[in-house]
């Protein structure tokens, strides 16, 4: 992410949505939307939107892991390693 965040009134999104979206794709960096002078809302490309996901995906089943030896149980280690090649084939 850039230090300087990109940051629009809502009025211009309803301007020119189009080539926001178009810029965004290009960047890759979000888009900060904001109402009355305040942010409200943050514009993402649907393609960051989905890695962030799978990123949670990842982080959740790391927390369930950690979770689950905290409390004395576990899984096997063949299908640890098999659900995440399946998490990081995803990625790709």
């Amino acid at each position: 992410m850039s230090a300087v965040p990109e940051i629009i009134p809502i009025s211009e999104l309803r301007q020119d949505a189009a080539g926001i979206i178009k810029k965004l794709k290009a960047s890759r960096e979000p888009v900060f939307i904001t109402q009355h002078g305040r942010a409200s809302a943050v514009l993402v490309s649907a393609e960051e939107y989905r890695r962030s996901q799978r990123e949670v995906d990842i982080l959740r089943s790391l927390a369930t892991g950690e979770r689950e030896i905290a409390e004395g149980q576990g899984s096997d280690l063949t299908l640890v390693f098999e659900k995440a090649r399946r998490l990081m084939g995803e990625r790709k």
